[in-house]
């Protein structure tokens, strides 16, 4: 499997080689605020896979081991890294691929700093675009 993402402004793009090793949603309260949304969808890859087709991520140490990359133009988030917890593993930013569909999601992790909403954000009312004014 070869998939391609990028950044909003398309300054940083990438592709990603092989079978990612798990797709999951986030929720911890560090990737919540980095994010400004209420989780986060990251592909879990080796570090060897992913490669940087375009531009420079720029890198955020956003804990002791933790590193995030984004996009210095736009500030889109794209990868993470943690030498200590996660040794030679990347995590994608699955929303930034070009097919966010192409790797189903397959568990929700950190959910003990879940927001609380969202244990049922499946039940809300939903619209093709926005409410009825």
């Amino acid at each position: 499997m070869s998939i391609t993402g990028g950044c909003h402004c398309g300054a940083v793009r990438y592709r990603a080689e092989g079978e990612p090793l798990n797709h999951a949603l986030c929720h911890c309260t560090d990737c919540r605020r980095h994010a400004g949304a209420p989780m986060v969808g990251w592909t879990m890859y080796p570090i060897d896979a992913v490669t940087v087709t375009r531009g420079s991520p720029r890198i955020y140490e956003s804990s002791a081991n933790g590193r995030r990359h984004f996009c210095p133009e736009c500030g889109t988030g794209l990868f993470y890294t943690n030498d200590t917890i996660l040794p030679g593993i990347i995590d994608v930013q699955s929303a930034t691929y070009d097919d966010p569909d192409a790797v189903p999601a397959q568990a929700h992790i950190q959910v003990a700093e879940r927001i609380r909403w969202m244990e049922h954000a499946h039940d809300l009312p939903a619209f093709e675009r926005y409410p009825p004014q």
